[in-house]
């Protein structure tokens, strides 16, 4: 018998271990090499794990379960044959399980063995904390239903049952109260503990600025169309920002530069690091040298990245450097917001929903698209000068895009 036995591989350089967070396919299994078998979560990215050979598959680890690099996960029986017919045994196990569902209604009701439930005496024991609740009020933990596994008396319960006994109202007690608890995956435990850090140990502040979204609207409605049929991309607003974080990049060094020790490190190139939300939470995929890139290029690795995040196909080297980063939480409604340092970076961009405001021009009064655009620095290499220059720098470009940003030739600026 010839028996392949999977070990986890390492995602990247500085990660020991990772997270079982689900697996794909049942113990017993026959699975095809390169099918993939599990999403393991690292503390910056969730992978797939494929099979490396075709086979039937024991698994050696629970979901949830930190595993080490190099660790034995499962094992994959490589002389075992393929089962007969065309779907796999993986894909046929559920129908498996519905044929007795539906043809044993006589079992469906075996769990009704639940009169005595009915009389609402509870099989199961207190746990410690509703014992203390129920003897403290005299009350008999056979007369409580337990709502945990075999009938346990959870705290909830208890409370619930001690309201009557108090003199209190039985109306007070009506209403869900229970609660879920849910382990954080490896990666959201390493952004809470990057994020704490970050509070800790930077001199953070923020500074606050608007811009004027009028030119950029009638940019993107006159070229739309004709954009995305020349790259194959919309044209969004994430480019306009993108190329404006660059260019104030270029004109304050120090807001592109990061703290090593008792060391400043200034970076001749703009790495763009993007926020992105996805199903295991907020990622920052990165644009390599976006001051190079064409307008179209930066639509098109955004969009890009952004798929493979939601798909839980983004890379940790995708996600590794960004010597500045741009968060847009106007996408979820935000209005105002102090975005956190993305470490070792020395400052974010916040961008945020755009509202028709009232606004003074040349003397008048006009409606006009405003946005409110937050700059979190660190204050130890960042000065109150550079910051506050900086943003209006990324206000210049946004307010007076054709100039500025298109050099004056809009159609030419855009690649039209």
């Amino acid at each position: 018998m010839s028996i392949l036995e999977m070990k986890v591989p390492s995602p990247g350089e500085s990660i020991t271990e990772v997270e079982i967070a689900t697996w794909l396919v049942k113990d017993g299994d026959y699975v095809e090499k390169d099918q993939p078998i599990a999403e393991v979560d690292s503390d910056k990215a969730t992978l797939e794990l494929p099979a490396e050979q075709s086979g039937i598959i024991t698994l050696k680890a629970e979901e949830g379960d930190v595993v080490q690099v190099g660790q034995v996960v499962c094992l994959i029986d490589m002389d075992a044959a393929k089962p007969q017919g065309d779907a796999a045994p993986a894909a046929e196990a559920p129908k498996k399980e519905e044929a007795p569902k539906a043809a044993e209604p006589a079992k469906e009701e075996a769990p009704k063995p639940a009169p005595a439930a009915a009389q609402s005496y509870a099989t199961g024991s207190p746990s410690p904390a509703a014992k203390k609740i129920l003897d403290e009020k005299g009350i008999d933990a056979s007369q409580v239903s337990g709502s945990g596994r075999d009938g346990r008396i959870s705290k909830t319960d208890a409370e619930l049952a001690a309201v009557p006994a108090m003199g209190g109202s039985s109306l007070t007690a009506t209403g869900s109260r229970s609660t879920t608890t849910t382990k954080l995956s490896v990666l959201r435990r390493k952004i809470a503990q990057r994020l704490v850090s970050v509070k800790n140990e930077t001199a953070m502040l923020t500074t606050f600025n608007e811009v004027d979204m009028s030119e950029i609207f009638r940019l993107r409605k006159q070229y739309k169309e004709e954009f995305a049929q020349k790259h194959g991309v919309g044209l969004g607003f994430m480019s306009f920002f993108t190329k404006a974080v660059t260019r104030a990049l270029q004109m304050y060094p120090d807001v592109n530069a990061s703290i090593d020790g008792d060391f400043k490190v200034n970076y001749d190139f703009c790495d763009i690091s993007i926020a992105v939300s996805g199903p295991k939470g907020l990622m920052v995929p990165v644009l390599r040298n976006a001051e190079n890139m064409s307008f179209a290029n930066v639509e098109g690795n955004i969009k890009d990245l952004a798929v493979k995040v939601r798909d839980g196909k983004i890379t940790v080297d995708e996600m590794t450097g960004g010597t500045f980063t741009i968060t847009n939480g106007g996408t979820f409604g935000s209005m105002m917001s102090t975005p956190i340092i993305n470490p070792p970076q020395s400052a974010i961009l916040g961008m945020h929903n755009i509202i028709q405001r009232p606004v003074a021009v040349d003397g008048q009064v006009v409606i006009r698209p405003m946005m409110y655009v937050a700059m979190s620095y660190d204050h130890r290499i960042i000065d109150g000068k550079e910051s506050v220059g900086f943003l209006v720098a990324v206000k210049e470009g946004i307010d007076n895009p054709v100039e500025i940003l298109l050099g004056g030739d809009e159609r030419k600026g855009l690649g039209l």
